[in-house]
């Protein structure tokens, strides 16, 4: 079990979203301090104000694709926080939903760098310590789109594969070390944070943020390897397991509908800087 109480916890897109209520989550269990990364400054200074009400929050602003600026602030926060004991990688954008041919360059790199690289940037920077302490525990939001192709977010899916099988190679390393740290993988479907807005689901409803968020802090405290959010999805893998590929495209991505989720996408109308 890893035990949220007395310890510090560390959240990347903590100022929003399911990062914002986890971390709420966090300090209500009695995290010994939250400290939040994210790029949006006035997020950052409303969710310090409301959390400090609390427990101990401190908030730092940070572009997680910038590798030599997740360095910088990382040693500031060990020096202002001390050891990050719980690190959650929620940081995560999808820009838009486009045919692969018509992504642009920097959509690719960008998307690339928050979603897949920052989480092992940001890892390097604490797991050593937290294996030298023999001690620790990092949750990586990956996301169901890491399991299941699907047009008209190609890069994201590639984005969120590459966290998924990172994440769990770490898990397997640090068992093969008979090491205390834990890695858990989370693969939540669409969740209602704006972030996906204009989505259509058929088979499942479209997750609720607080609910998601509480499920992410159990599996954290039980040390789940791996959690796909709902359930039910690990049914759809099964299922792409055993059938034939045309088949399956023509059940889970045309009936279904799981191919045209990504048809009417908007995103955030208002864009977070």
């Amino acid at each position: 079990m890893t035990k949220i109480k007395g310890n510090c916890v560390l959240i990347t897109g903590g100022a929003s979203g399911i990062g914002r209520i986890m971390g709420r989550m966090a300090l209500e269990k009695g995290a010994r301090c939250l400290v939040i990364w994210d790029i949006n400054e006035e997020n950052i200074a409303s969710t310090i104000k409301e959390y400090n009400k609390i427990g101990k929050a401190i908030g730092y602003k940070v572009d997680v694709s910038d590798s030599k600026k997740v360095a910088e602030v990382a040693e500031m926060t060990k020096k202002e926080c001390g050891n990050v004991d719980i690190l959650i990688n929620c940081a995560g954008i999808v820009a838009n939903n486009n045919t692969f041919d018509k992504q642009s360059t920097s959509d690719i790199e960008r998307t690339m760098k928050i979603n897949s690289i920052a989480p092992m940037v940001i890892a390097r920077q604490f797991l050593p310590g937290m294996i030298e302490r023999n001690h620790g525990h990092i949750c990586n939001i990956a996301s169901a789109a890491g399991m299941i192709s699907n047009p008209r977010m190609s890069v994201y899916a590639a984005s969120k594969w590459a966290v998924i099988g990172w994440s769990d190679s770490v898990r397997i390393e640090l068992k093969q070390m008979k090491s205390k740290v834990r890695f858990t993988t989370i693969a939540p479907y669409f969740i209602n944070t704006g972030m996906f807005d204009g989505v259509k689901s058929r088979i499942f409803p479209i997750l609720k943020p607080e609910p998601t968020s509480r499920k992410i802090i159990n599996g954290i405290e039980k040390n789940r390897n791996f959690m796909g959010i709902p359930f039910g999805y690990h049914f759809i893998r099964f299922c792409q397991a055993i059938l034939p590929t045309s088949i399956f495209d023509y059940i889970f991505g045309e009936v279904v509908g799981i191919f045209h989720a990504m048809d009417h996408f908007t995103g955030r109308q208002k864009k977070q800087e």
